[in-house]
């Protein structure tokens, strides 16, 4: 899968934030422990950081975030 959905908290966006496109992110996803809808911090190589929620809605698809999506899942699954 590769791309971890996220939202930006209420009231905020990338122009509240001074973001322009051209920044690379570093998520911090508490060593994998990732929770439903949980909070995220983003730090940005300009140095901009904040927070945006994570947007895994379901233990389901945080295992198949955990496992590289799906197909991984279902494979890994299927091998057991």
């Amino acid at each position: 899968m590769g791309v971890l959905p996220t939202q930006f908290k209420a009231g905020e966006s990338a122009d509240t934030h001074g973001l322009d496109g051209s920044e690379q992110f570093s998520l911090d996803l508490n060593g994998g422990d990732l929770k439903v809808s949980q909070e995220i911090t983003v730090t940005t190589n300009t140095g901009k950081s904040f927070n945006v929620i994570c947007r895994l809605d379901t233990d389901p698809e945080i295992a198949y975030f955990q496992n590289g999506g799906i197909l991984h899942y279902v494979l890994r699954k299927l091998k057991d």
